[in-house]
């Protein structure tokens, strides 16, 4: 597993995102762990956010776009921090980018905030974490509305590789529906793998109990 995998999964464990327990998805599945990415509020986490996010796009896409799409309302600081990110550790300038909950009819008007997207650019999708693919329904027709525009891929930090609608994960289904690659930071399976057994900022977050619950939960909802 490369090094910036290992440093993220400890800081989602850091700053209190990923948790385990019991927890009701809104799908209404009871599950074993939950990620919240809202927790991440501090600069420094913010900062360390965009990095990890910007390391993942270039390993999967390298360099070879111009816009960063953050859905409305947890892209919005996502997209931003990581074109910071992008430009401090590759040198290029990618322009960020998200849509409105409503369109503003002044000023600076129309659907779109930050940076517009124009004609034979490329973008890439950065999301928190996507478990039914609503998000994209919703936001990749606005892209597309923009013109003649690439979607080159979508980005989330944890792929929870759980069923969606069908038996396929959600980011395969993605995959399959709009024809655009994805790609996470770090999958479930690698979190369990890292963290199994191994203290982390001073405890065992997964052991033999807790293995088995998440075991148990893939029986049931993970993807065949």
């Amino acid at each position: 597993m490369e090094v910036y995998k290992e440093q993220f999964i400890e800081f989602m464990v850091e700053s209190d995102v990923l948790k385990f327990g019991d927890f009701t998805l809104k799908s209404g599945r009871k599950s074993p762990f939950f990620m919240n990415a809202g927790a991440y509020v501090t600069g420094e986490q913010l900062m360390k956010l965009g990095q990890f996010y910007a390391k993942a796009i270039y390993s999967k896409y390298g360099t070879d776009f111009d816009v960063l799409f953050g859905p409305a309302y947890k892209g919005i600081p996502l997209s931003v921090s990581t074109a910071i990110a992008f430009h401090e550790l590759y040198g290029k300038e990618v322009r960020y980018c998200s849509n409105r909950k409503e369109v503003k009819d002044h000023g600076d008007k129309g659907i779109l905030l930050g940076s517009k997207i124009k004609d034979g650019e490329r973008v890439v999708i950065i999301e928190d974490v996507t478990t039914s693919g609503k998000s994209i329904e919703e936001t990749y027709p606005i892209i597309q509305e923009q013109g003649e525009v690439e979607v080159t891929g979508l980005m989330v930090s944890l792929n929870r590789m759980e069923r969606g609608k069908t038996e396929q994960s959600a980011l395969d289904e993605i995959r399959e529906v709009y024809g655009i690659q994805t790609g996470a930071i770090v999958t479930m399976q690698e979190v369990v793998e890292y963290l199994y057994n191994k203290p982390c900022h001073g405890k065992v977050v997964i052991d033999d109990e807790m293995k088995a619950r998440i075991d148990q939960y893939y029986e049931e909802y993970g993807v065949k």
